[in-house]
């Protein structure tokens, strides 16, 4: 049975993620602490609310390190949302803060006018996989499947075209919703929010393990 971490750093819905990854059959822990992420199969990095919180927990934890030591292992590493959003060079959110530099780009606040619409973007929505995509993360799903449950407000402007595995639009404008840098993966939806087609995403990610 394949060890998935789910990274404790005082952000996030860690219960929800490792109960969808025990459901589809993963020996999942919450852990904060090194001797747990480096033994493990893969990582997960979930995460809702600021970036500047989040990354200023994950230094006070002394996780950053960890992270880029983890990922250095060749093993998978899946970012959910907030845990997503970090994985980028920097973040915008309230102050500019640097995030943990592993794929291209910075996270920004979705650009809607006060007459399209409103934030964030709460919604069932569908997905657009790139050719990555649907042979990454989004393997096995068809398009009416493609429907995932997002909530946030900021999102991330670029990604370079090679790491990117979808979009989503939300009030016309295209957002991106997932990324992928060999077996780094992000997600800017939440997975395990996501009934079946969320479930079947991260089995997918536990394949790769």
């Amino acid at each position: 049975m394949k060890k998935i971490v789910v990274l404790n750093y005082g952000l996030g819905n860690v219960r929800s993620v490792s109960n969808a990854l025990r459901a589809i059959g993963a020996n999942a822990e919450v852990v904060h602490d090194e001797s747990s992420v480096m033994q493990a199969d893969g990582l997960v990095i979930p995460g809702v609310g600021a970036f500047p919180h989040g990354m200023d927990n994950l230094k006070k934890s002394g996780l950053v390190e960890l992270i880029k030591k983890y990922i250095g292992t060749g093993r998978p590493v899946l970012g959910i949302c907030l845990g997503m959003q970090m994985l980028f060079n920097k973040g915008t959110e309230f102050v500019p803060t640097d995030g943990l530099g592993l794929i291209h780009g910075s996270v920004n606040i979705i650009s809607i006018l006060p007459e399209e619409g409103r934030l964030p973007h709460i919604a069932w929505s569908r997905v657009s996989p790139t050719e990555l995509g649907r042979n990454g993360m989004f393997a096995g799903l068809t398009d009416s499947e493609m429907r995932f449950y997002f909530v946030h407000s900021y999102a991330a402007a670029g990604v370079k075209p090679d790491n990117l595995s979808a979009t989503v639009n939300y009030l016309g404008h295209d957002i991106v919703a997932a990324v992928q840098r060999g077996k780094l993966w992000g997600t800017q939806f939440h997975p395990e929010k996501s009934g079946p087609s969320g479930l079947h995403l991260l089995n997918n990610f536990i394949s790769i393990c």
